[in-house]
């Protein structure tokens, strides 16, 4: 009887194992984009952020604005990105603009989002809808749907 007992056992530990794994894996890439999965990352000190996902498909955290210092962060080809604030028009509250442009060198990007306020959050709001633009010199532009949650401290 205990034979039987071990095998399951194994089994039970070789599954829990492969569950672990697949948990602690990288997120899947945005196929065809150029645009990667952001780590998790934290409220700024003070002041706003805005965390963006893909709202399409994964639903993958992929731009994190932040109100000040005006930045956007992406993941480009694997590497994380902050693009300074170029422009701005509209005013969307929580300190973001209902279009806000980024860029440094040959990246720009521009971030267009509606802003909600909710009850239901606390220190922050809602971006029910979006896009994110992301442009860089010699290659094709990219239009991202992007959804998302505004968080203060």
């Amino acid at each position: 009887m205990a034979v039987p007992v071990r095998i399951a056992g194994m089994k039970a530990l070789a599954i829990l194992s492969m569950l672990v794994t697949t948990a602690q894996a990288a997120p899947p890439p945005l196929d065809g984009l150029p645009l990667g999965a952001l780590p998790k990352q934290a409220l700024p000190a003070k002041g706003c952020a805005a965390f963006l996902w893909s709202a399409t498909g994964t639903r993958t955290l992929v731009a994190m604005v932040t109100a000040d210092p005006a930045m956007l962060r992406l993941s480009l080809g694997g590497t994380i990105t902050d693009l300074p604030r170029t422009a701005q028009h509209g005013d969307a509250g929580f300190g973001f603009s209902n279009s806000t442009d980024f860029g440094s060198g040959d990246v720009t990007a521009t971030i267009d989002m509606t802003v909600a306020a909710r009850g239901d959050i606390k220190d922050g709001a809602s971006v029910p809808g979006g896009t994110l633009r992301l442009d860089r010199k010699g290659q094709d532009g990219v239009v991202l749907p992007v959804v998302g949650l505004i968080g203060c401290t």
